[in-house]
């Protein structure tokens, strides 16, 4: 009987009974299952190693490195030996015996504003207590409140601020908004946080931040405590800080200053003169932010004839108005300003158009339709003759005038 032949061998090895088709799939499975569990941590080992072999002089060695292992292992991520920021870079612990590793950092950040103090700044009553000054032997002083702040009104602003160190009652009483009628801190380069608490706390009628570095955040902060505010005063400031007025309300200002400011057009003109947008999208206010205002100062601003149209519909109350050294004001801007249904042409009592080159002899009549007029600036206009100054004073609108000066006509009232 013959004995069966034994599989020849090839020449690459012993032959392998083939694998059954799900036996094959199971293995496929595997490996592929493998792969993903692989593809983080060759990840983060690429990208760490190809940080490290970037930077130069960086890179930890198997003996600076006391959390890898010898064999090839990695500590767990997140572990007490080693700190990953944001960049990818890993950097050890100082707890964990080796140094930190060092890259150079960016540039550092510019160093932060003076916040505004964040508690809320109420002022103080109108009759703050106590009515009488009490004395240290337990007896009140004869003397009652009201003629102590008699006295108080008196005093400037440095000397009321000595009385409010004397006693608690003395700085009680010395906060009293009748004695901060007007406060003045113009030509100021920094306004701090206790300044601003300051003036909210005294409501102050009238407020001169002219000349000063006051921003468009502090500004707002002010504006929006000072509802009793009645004169404004802003000029010489940045058009940047002056914007905050176009998102505050201003119920009771009567009198604003805007005097020289820098880079002011006619598109941001529009948007402090037009009415607040309402909540509801599409809709505004019928009544513009300065309606109320009778007194309004633009000298030195890149004035064109279609602000001072804004001008007329939106500031109808205006009785003195500052154009004084604008470039774009000549005979049109003087014919819009006394056209018939121009609503200035009946309020108008204070005019100054000092400075206005673009001014010739022909406008001068124009200026006897305003019958209110009284005090008309035309000094330093160097197409304005003399001669025809003084035919419109001398006959007016609607009586004759005096003038002190060349091309200054006044009127008594």
């Amino acid at each position: 009987m013959k004995k069966p032949k034994p599989p020849l061998a090839s020449a690459e090895g012993p032959a392998v009974p083939s694998p059954s088709p799900q036996r094959e799939k199971l293995e496929r499975f595997k490996r592929m299952c493998q792969l993903l569990e692989r593809v983080p941590d060759t990840s983060s080992s690429s990208s760490d190693s190809d940080s490290d072999s970037d930077s130069s002089g960086t890179s930890l060695s198997e003996e600076e490195a006391p959390g890898e292992a010898r064999n090839g292992r990695r500590p767990a991520r997140g572990s007490s030996g080693e700190k990953e920021n944001r960049g990818g870079r890993r950097a050890v612990r100082p707890g964990s015996g080796g140094p930190l590793l060092s890259w150079p950092l960016g540039p550092a950040p510019p160093p932060r504003p003076p916040q505004l103090e964040r508690h809320v700044v109420r002022p103080p009553p109108r009759s703050p207590e106590p009515d009488t000054l009490p004395l240290a032997a337990g007896s009140d002083h004869p003397l009652p409140r009201a003629a102590w702040l008699r006295v108080f009104q008196h005093l400037g602003p440095r000397e009321l601020c000595i009385c409010m160190r004397v006693c608690r009652t003395w700085s009680r009483w010395c906060y009293d908004k009748r004695l901060w009628p007007r406060m003045d801190l113009s030509r100021r380069k920094s306004l701090t946080p206790p300044m601003l608490s300051g003036v909210v706390r005294r409501q102050p009628r009238a407020l001169d931040l002219s000349w000063t570095g006051v921003s468009k955040k502090q500004l707002m902060w002010l504006l929006n405590r000072l509802q009793g505010l009645q004169e404004l005063v802003l000029s010489g400031c940045s058009w940047l800080s002056v914007s905050a007025l176009g998102s505050a309300p201003l119920p009771a200002l009567r009198l604003l200053d805007l005097r020289w400011i820098e880079d002011v057009k006619d598109s941001q003109l529009r948007e402090l003169l037009l009415p607040p947008p309402d909540t509801k999208p599409g809709q505004t206010e019928s009544r513009g932010r300065l309606q109320g205002v009778a007194e309004l100062r633009l000298a030195g601003l890149e004035l064109t004839d279609a602000s001072l149209r804004l001008l007329l519909r939106h500031a109808p109350q205006l009785s003195a108005l500052d154009l004084s050294h604008c470039a774009h004001v000549g005979d049109p801007s003087v014919h819009l300003l006394t056209a018939p249904t121009s609503p200035l042409r009946e309020t108008l009592v204070h005019l100054n158009l000092a400075g206005c080159h673009r001014l010739t002899d022909h406008c001068l009549p124009l200026f006897r339709r305003c019958p209110r007029l009284r005090r008309l600036d035309l000094r330093s206009c160097r197409q304005l003759s003399p001669e025809a100054c003084a035919r419109l004073a001398a006959a007016g609108p609607p009586g004759p005038f005096r003038c002190p000066e060349e091309k200054l006509l006044l009127k008594d009232s």
